[in-house]
Formats: structure tokens, C-alpha cells, sequence
């Protein structure tokens, strides 16, 4: 199994890390375009394997995308954060060009890799991805939704008291603030409803906490976060190359599912050895669904600038 992460930054590293010591793979490829700085990491971890137990071969390359030949998975998190003044459609334009070419390359040496797509704005890089390399839609993932829910589950045991681990709650719809769906109605704790434990005024805050998540901790870091959006992704990628078949919230291609077509948005999906599985239908309530078709409207909103490109 070999597995290549292409972005060498915080979220890309950690997601590298996360893998080696999950020993997920034989051998990782960690790729940057920034001279010698996935070389680097890449030593840094293997300095660490008989520290941490872990077999994986951990190589960096700078650019040289012939060292990703024969890849199962390929991991894409370059681009850059939006900076103040940018506007939405000169981000779309730098990372849409970044993510199409690195596409390009991975599938030139490894035509049958499933690819995961980090890189934002997550929703639009996902639809650019899929339909710029012509794979069949189980092959590109989108990973949003799994941090979101995370995330969700977070706020919710803070509130509870209780382990995050015991919690079930998943969150949909589009990767940001304001697109984002936590379904409240189907959170439960040790198979109840949360809302057994938490007053309405209290689930309203969780939910809200939850969708301005990422800008609270880019507001204390003051860059973005890393940690969890790195295990998000191992996570993903464990149950792709184990077959585990877990369910997982992520931006996938719709064709009718949700009443969508045509756009890469947030749902609930079976993750095993081809990708995608399948489609999982939560029925969602009259508020659930038009909360939904909302937040599909501004991704499409947001797909539209990749029609000036």
C-alpha cells in the first residue's frame, strides 16, 4: 500500500504523521513544492520511528511527482489561505489552478488512485477535481464534514460533561461558517438524544459554536488548524485502505441523493477499499432539508467562479 500527501504545511505533515503511526501504509510519499521542506519532514518523522513503533518508509520530494508512481490514495491539501483583501474568486482561481495541476500529476503516475481533496474552499476543489480528471465519482472525497462533526462532538461533550467518544452526531452540507448543517435533532449520547441533557438555548449555542469552529481556533492561533483536520483525514484514509466501511460525513458528488445533482457537498457516506460506497439518506426533516438546499445554493454559488477560469 503506498500513500501520497501532497502539501507539506501543518495539516499536510500531521496527516502524515497520523498515517505513519497508524501504519496504514508500506510506504508514504510527503510532497511540496517549497525546496526541501517535505525532505525534512519526512526525515524528522522517520526519526521517530523506533521512538513511536512504526514501520512506514516516509520519503520527501520536492515537486517530483514520478517518487508518487503506483499510489493507492493521494492526499491533497495544497493551496493557500484566503488573505485579507482577497476576494472569493481570486482564491478559487490560485487554489483551483494548484489543485487541478497536482491532480493532473498524481493521476498521470497513478491512474487508479482514490483521491482525498483538503484544499479549500473544500466543496469547490472537490467538484473541480472530479470534474477535471474524468474519475468516476466514488474516486474523489471531499473530507470537510468529518472535522465538522468532530468538532460538533466537541462542543457537545463540553457542554454534557461527558466523553466525546460516547457522542454520535454528524455534520452536513457545505465546509464553512455559514453552510455547514450540525444535525441536532439526530446527536445522541450512548444511543438518547442530546436534547435529553441540553436545554434548546444550550443545543443552539453548540450548534453555533460548532459552525464558526475553524475562525475560533484561527482566531487564537492566528493561522489554521492542524491537528484535528490531520487526524480527519487519517481517519478517512484508515477506513479506505482497511475497508472498513465506517460511515463518515463527506463532500461527495450528488446525482437526485438529497434532491442535488451536479455539485460535491457534504452527506453522510460508506467509506471502504473503492471510496465511496454509498450514499447513506438521513430523511431529513421540511427545516433539515431547506437548510440543505441553502447551503447547496451557495456552494453552487461559490462553483460559479470557476466559470471564469
Amino acid at each position: 500500500m503506498k500513500i501520497t500527501v501532497v502539501g507539506a504545511g501543518a495539516v499536510g505533515a500531521t496527516c502524515a504523521d497520523n498515517i505513519a503511526r497508524k501504519e496504514l501504509c508500506n510506504e508514504l510519499v510527503l510532497l511540496d513544492i517549497k525546496e526541501g521542506v517535505a525532505e525534512g519532514k519526512a526525515m524528522d518523522m522517520m526519526q521517530t520511528a523506533t521512538l513511536l513503533g512504526f514501520d512506514t518508509n516516509i520519503t520527501g520530494s520536492t515537486n517530483d511527482y514520478a517518487k508518487t508512481a503506483g499510489t493507492d490514495v493521494a492526499v491533497i491539501t495544497s493551496g493557500i489561505p484566503r488573505k485579507p483583501g482577497m476576494t472569493r474568486e481570486e482564491l478559487i482561481g490560485i487554489n483551483a489552478s494548484i489543485v487541478k495541476s497536482v491532480t493532473e500529476n498524481i493521476l498521470k503516475h497513478s491512474p487508479n488512485a482514490i483521491i482525498i481533496i483538503v484544499s479549500n474552499p473544500m466543496d469547490t476543489m472537490t467538484y473541480l477535481a472530479l470534474k477535471s480528471s474524468g474519475l468516476p465519482k466514488n474516486k474523489i472525497i471531499g473530507m470537510g464534514g468529518i472535522l465538522d462533526s468532530s468538532r460538533f462532538k466537541y462542543y457537545l461533550s463540553t457542554a454534557m460533561g461527558c466523553t466525546a467518544t460516547d457522542l454520535q452526531a454528524v455534520v452536513i452540507g457545505g465546509h464553512g461558517d455559514t453552510t455547514m448543517i450540525p444535525l441536532a435533532r439526530l446527536a445522541t449520547y450512548q444511543g438518547t438524544p442530546v436534547s435529553n441533557y441540553l436545554d434548546t438555548e444550550m443545543l443552539k449555542k453548540v450548534v453555533a459554536d460548532t459552525m464558526v469552529g475553524g475562525a475560533t481556533l484561527t482566531g487564537l492561533l492566528g493561522t489554521s488548524a492542524w491537528y484535528a483536520p490531520g487526524a480527519a483525514v487519517a481517519a478517512l484514509v484508515e477506513s479506505i485502505v482497511r475497508d472498513e466501511q465506517k460511515l463518515f460525513p463527506c463532500c461527495v458528488y450528488l446525482d437526485g441523493e438529497y434532491g442535488q445533482k451536479d455539485i460535491c457537498i457534504g452527506v453522510p457516506v460508506v467509506i471502504g477499499k473503492n471510496g465511496i460506497e454509498k450514499i447513506i439518506d438521513y430523511k431529513l426533516n421540511d427545516e433539515e432539508q431547506a437548510a440543505f438546499n441553502k447551503s447547496a445554493e451557495a456552494v453552487r454559488s461559490m462553483n460559479g467562479a470557476l466559470d471564469n477560469l
